[in-house]
């Protein structure tokens, strides 16, 4: 079966679609032989959700690659989501989905462990089980079929996937992917049948939540009554998993290098793990936590081997907020001193750029000057204060100076649009403030900067203050664009303004904050072509709109509506790492901190539709 699959990839799907290259495997550091599928005891498939170049820039995938193929009895290979020219080739030669390192049928693992990174990848997990061979439904599986397991920051609210899923890890997956490998080792042994194998997997770790095991009930009104087990042994609460050692926590010495260019093209080391900042707005610094810290002498030993091992030019040194890193000045002098000499590149994503050019001015004349990007997410200092966005218009003038003296000629402005209390005065300030960013680079003698401002829609997300909150709706987005769309008409300026696609953040803010009803609206919508909903090229609103006639979901029910305090969410049987009345203090104070700053008399808000 084996052998023959691999020939008909090669002969049969490979010539008759396009970048054939990001479908073979073999890539350099790939860890898997054709024999270690044969003789392992658990075979596991990590399965990304999405294409090959987005996969591949992926971290945790390559984590967890690296994790069970360094554990004795186990192999894991890879698998993503086929371009739409491959899955019609597969589909109509019936080639079922196989993983890319030695083209074994993603069916015949004994775990499909499934990366939930984002909203918009739901129905390309139903794809990627539907081209697999596995039934869609977790009720609907049996012996033969993989254990379907899911995790990544999604995993927060997996309700949406509910019934597709039959496990959910929360948390980090170091630790927790370890110790599910040992006890499935374990019951395989002892011949332990799925259904079985679930169940005693959800005893066992608190972490692990398995959805069709518990049962929903709801209101008159549409909301949740409880979501309590229907069986004796499991957690009203699920825990979360941390990692106990991030320190030495598995990490991808030699990682996969790709075939085609991916999205992010360097080498990737983890810092730090969690942000300090705690933004409003942001789901990973309330979910991460507590913080957790890598070592300057760990963080240049992985530097040293992967860059050996891959021959990559660029190091991007991640986490959600690097600088505030505590030991940066450290790190930069001795990254730049070991890797300068190798023409290596640094990337430091997440750091504002006051920080940076203060604590390691020396990098201001290392890095390339393609572009710098900072993300101001508001116009106004106000706006900032409310949402705890610790940048000022002061320090961001003061940096993107200093840039300017040490040769950036570009910068790349992050904003958003839809926050409680936002204002007319939020909105022109988008236009007004990236023109200062731009004409600032006159103030050391040069021409203005090229500045792109990308303006994303608010989607409030589970476990943050905004988790009560109404999304504007989708005028509201419509009348932004088109009042910043005004501002910039007819003007010469080297400011160029650019938004996301507002419907994508309304159907991302519906399924955020979906309960397991919602798994209709996927079935449909998939069935309807809706699948790589994050791709422009694909991306069809109204498959949405049909399947949510179809179902008689009303989607304002979970984007629009804006919640009480006492509302049990669909969430709340995940354990959070704050208190839920912290929270409800954060989302109180921003109305506070806007009316402590109210504007004078005639500057009014936008009223939300």
């Amino acid at each position: 079966m084996t052998s023959n699959l691999a020939e008909r990839v090669s002969n049969e799907l490979l010539p008759r679609i396009r970048q054939p290259a990001q479908y073979i495997g073999g890539e350099v550091n790939q860890l898997v032989q054709p024999a270690d599928w044969d003789t392992a005891e658990i075979r596991v498939v990590i399965a990304f959700p999405d294409t090959y170049r987005i996969g591949m820039s992926h971290l945790g995938c390559q984590i967890l690659y690296w994790l069970c193929n360094h554990t004795p009895g186990v192999c894991a290979e890879r698998t993503f989501c086929p371009w739409i020219d491959a899955e019609q080739v597969m589909r109509r030669r019936r080639i079922p989905l196989f993983t890319w390192d030695t083209r074994r049928p993603v069916r015949e693992a004994d775990i499909l462990a499934i990366s939930l990174q984002y909203e918009l990848c739901f129905t390309s997990v139903l794809n990627l089980l539907d081209l697999a061979g596995v039934p869609l439904r977790a009720a609907d599986r049996s012996d033969r079929d993989p254990l379907v397991l899911a995790g990544g920051p999604q995993a927060d609210n997996p309700e949406p996937l509910a019934e597709f899923l039959d496990l959910v890890v929360v948390g980090d997956g170091e630790d927790a992917l370890a110790q599910l490998l040992a006890a499935c080792r374990e019951y395989k042994r002892a011949g332990v049948g799925r259904r079985e194998l679930i169940l005693l997997l959800a005893r066992r770790f608190p972490w692990a939540y398995a959805p069709n095991l518990y049962d929903a009930t709801y209101h008159a009104d549409g909301t949740l009554a409880g979501l309590l087990p229907t069986v004796d042994g499991l957690p009203a609460q699920i825990e979360r998993c941390h990692t106990a050692d991030f320190e030495h926590a598995p990490f991808p010495a030699r990682p996969l290098v790709p075939w085609v260019e991916a999205v992010h093209d360097r080498i990737a080391l983890e810092i730090m793990r969690g942000c300090p900042q705690a933004c409003r707005f942001c789901h990973a610094g309330y979910t991460k936590r507590p913080l957790k810290v890598r070592s300057v002498d760990r963080i240049m030993e992985l530097a040293d081997e992967a860059q050996r091992a891959t021959g990559h030019r660029e190091i991007g040194l991640l986490s959600l907020s690097t600088a505030d890193y505590p030991h940066l000045g450290e790190l930069a002098e001795r990254v730049n001193s070991q890797f300068g000499p190798r023409m290596v590149n640094i990337s430091l994503p997440s750091l504002r750029v006051d920080r940076m050019l203060r604590e390691i001015p020396w990098l201001a004349n290392q890095v390339r000057k393609a572009g710098l990007t900072i993300a101001v997410e508001a116009a106004d200092d106000n706006m900032r204060r409310a949402i705890r966005k610790k940048v000022t218009d002061g320090n961001l003038l003061d940096g993107v100076r200093a840039a300017y003296e040490a040769g950036w000629k570009r910068v790349k402005l992050y904003f958003m649009a839809g926050f409680p209390g936002e204002r007319d005065e939020d909105i022109r300030g988008i236009w007004e403030l990236s023109q200062v960013v731009s004409k600032a680079r006159q103030d050391v003698g040069k021409p203005p900067a090229h500045v792109t401002a990308s303006v994303g829609w608010l989607v409030p997300k589970p476990f943050t203050p905004l988790q009560w909150m109404a999304q504007p709706r989708l005028e509201y987005f419509l009348q932004v664009r088109d009042r910043l769309r005004g501002l910039a008409h007819g003007r010469r300026s080297a400011v160029r303004l650019r938004t996301h696609q507002p419907e994508r953040s309304i159907l991302e803010a519906v399924f955020a904050r979906g309960d397991r009803r919602l798994g209709r609206v996927l079935y449909e919508a998939w069935r309807r072509g809706a699948r790589l909903d994050g791709w422009d090229e694909v991306f069809d609103n109204r498959r949405w709109l049909d399947a949510y006639a179809a179902t008689g979901i009303d989607p304002d029910f979970y984007a629009h509506r804006e919640r009480s305090y006492g509302e049990l969410l669909p969430w709340d049987h995940i354990r959070a790492r704050l208190p839920r009345r912290f929270l409800e203090r954060g989302y109180d104070d921003i109305f506070a901190q806007l009316e402590r700053d109210k504007p004078p008399p005639g500057i009014n808000a936008i009223p939300h539709p």
